[in-house]
């Protein structure tokens, strides 16, 4: 067990070793060791160790720390070195089947949309098109194209009809021992936290512990409690240790200094380098016209725009959007999604491989309601490069996981299942209810949590909640929100007779505080 305990960690490092070797921090540190060498303190015959100290002095020694701590963050641990690639993506194949028949959907819809309005999957813009383009780029919002034809590629329900159609073919007719007696729409035997694990794992959630989100705490005074953590919180900072920030924000993040640990959490410091990159995609949106722009331009207007938070972030939204279409760096976490970047072929080219191009170059199209992901994130951050490498980051980490088919325990099947367990475990009369009057809890609760709640929420409510899913480096936390939710207005909703009456219960949560809801529910309630 030791052996293959070590086996495990030097694959581990090696594997951190060779994509940390093709960063940019890889050549900083270079050029600092090589620089440090014409200084006094360091000496030829300790010079692996004296270019250590100085590293370690100047700071360099932390952004490494930092930058590997972000690897296995981000980076599945290395499968056994014997396991094909594809098990990093996804293990169980009856999983990756079934995404690769949604992305043959997805796929058969866009280019019917081609199809039908005659429009190509990319162009160049003409030269007086791409100076217009760039003299209205931060205004892109006033810009009123006609986008009547164009319709979402697929909808957040839509997804879910294909989540509750999910079998493990390895069980015969619904035989599935412990799972026989689960009565929600997810019929997937994955194993889900029960309330135990979810107290012991969100530990830091308790009822002794202070939080930010919470005004009433009996055990420490809030103004207290918050003035020590602003302080520890500045500590964090002053530290730049990512480790710490993700511990520190468990208990949420005081508002002034929410954006900065944000950013050292995902590991973003906003180099030269990374504003010329921005500048890179900007100028591949200017000279060409992707098909996807105009369902990012639907998308932002059926969404964003008529968002009371958001609507006044409609341009940083273009632009954002946009760009990421273009990212072909994001492209690099399909080797652990269970996704496969779409592929379209160079006209009258139709299957030659050497003439096939990923579309769009980031392997990712939008659905309805894809620019919620990253609207919240305009409240923290103005600068657009720096925004946009936040979204690019919280995306690649987390966001993916909300619209690919995939057992891992942030992906959406498993979150499904663990807010229909909880309520049927926890709240079965209430479950029963709902199910017998056709209003299965998961049909109202799906596009919460695979908006992540934005757009749900109000914005102070859902950073929040965030600042969680940026502590435990998880998604879990959605589901258990989202059977809180229920929990609170059970009462109301033990009296409704249809699915549409469940559904105006539940229709406006923009009063809801989401500590207190997420403490009662865990902590307080369930015995």
């Amino acid at each position: 067990m030791m052996l293959e305990q070590d086996t495990g960690l030097s694959l581990a490092i090696a594997q951190i070793v060779q994509r940390l070797k093709g960063s940019s921090l890889h050549s900083q540190l270079e050029r600092q060791a090589r620089g440090s060498l014409h200084k006094p303190e360091i000496k030829l015959e300790s010079l692996k160790e004296d270019i250590k100290e100085f590293l370690k002095t100047s700071g360099w020694e932390k952004r490494l720390q930092n930058a590997v701590y972000s690897e296995l963050n981000v980076f599945p641990s290395p499968c056994h070195p014997a396991a094909p690639p594809e098990h990093m993506k996804e293990p169980l194949v009856y999983m990756r089947k079934a995404q690769g028949s949604w992305e043959k959907r997805i796929l058969k819809s866009l280019n019917s949309m081609c199809t039908e309005l005659s429009i190509p999957l990319a162009r160049k813009r003409p030269i007086g098109e791409q100076k217009e383009l760039l003299n209205k780029w931060n205004e892109m919002g006033t810009d009123e194209p006609d986008l009547s034809l164009f319709r979402p590629v697929y909808a957040p329900k839509d997804f879910l009809e294909v989540l509750m159609n999910l079998r493990n073919p390895n069980y015969e007719n619904g035989d599935q021992p412990s799972f026989k007696n689960h009565l929600g729409l997810i019929q997937v035997p994955l194993k889900v936290k029960d309330i135990p694990e979810l107290r012991d794992y969100f530990s830091e959630l308790g009822l002794n512990t202070g939080q930010l989100g919470i005004d009433d705490s009996t055990q420490v005074p809030p103004e207290l409690f918050e003035n020590e953590h602003v302080r520890v919180g500045q500590t964090v900072l002053t530290e730049q240790d990512s480790a710490a920030a993700q511990q520190y924000v468990r208990q949420g993040c005081p508002t002034a200094l929410r954006a900065e640990l944000w950013a050292l959490i995902l590991n973003i410091s906003n180099q030269p380098e990374d504003v010329l990159y921005y500048e890179q995609l900007k100028s591949n949106v200017i000279q060409h016209d992707l098909l996807v722009d105009s369902l990012i331009y639907k998308d932002v207007k059926l969404t964003a725009s008529n968002d009371d938070y958001y609507f006044v972030f409609e341009d940083y939204l273009y632009q954002v959007l946009l760009c990421f279409s273009r990212d072909t760096s994001v492209l690099e976490h399909f080797s652990y999604n269970s996704a496969t970047p779409p592929k379209s072929y160079i006209r009258g080219k139709l299957g030659m491989e050497e003439y096939a191009v990923f579309y769009p170059p980031n392997g990712v199209i939008p659905f309805h309601g894809f620019s919620m992901y990253v609207a919240p994130l305009c409240f923290l951050y103005h600068e657009p490069s720096k925004l946009y490498q936040i979204f690019r980051e919280m995306y690649v980490r987390f966001f993916f996981r909300l619209h690919s088919i995939s057992s891992h325990p942030s992906g959406i099947v498993s979150l499904c299942l663990l807010f229909e367990t909880l309520l049927q475990t926890h709240l079965p009369q209430l479950f029963y209810h709902l199910r017998e009057i056709g209003a299965q809890p998961l049909r109202i609760s799906f596009k919460w949590m695979v908006r992540a709640f934005s757009g749900y929420l109000a914005t102070d409510q859902l950073l929040l909640l965030w600042d969680r899913i940026l502590g435990y480096n998880s998604l879990e936390i959605l589901a258990v929100l989202a059977a809180a939710v229920f929990a609170f207005r059970a009462v109301n909703l033990m009296e409704v007779t249809s699915l549409a009456a469940a559904e105006a219960v539940l229709a406006d949560l923009s009063t809801l505080k989401v500590m207190p809801l997420l403490q009662i529910f865990l902590f307080a309630t369930l015995t």
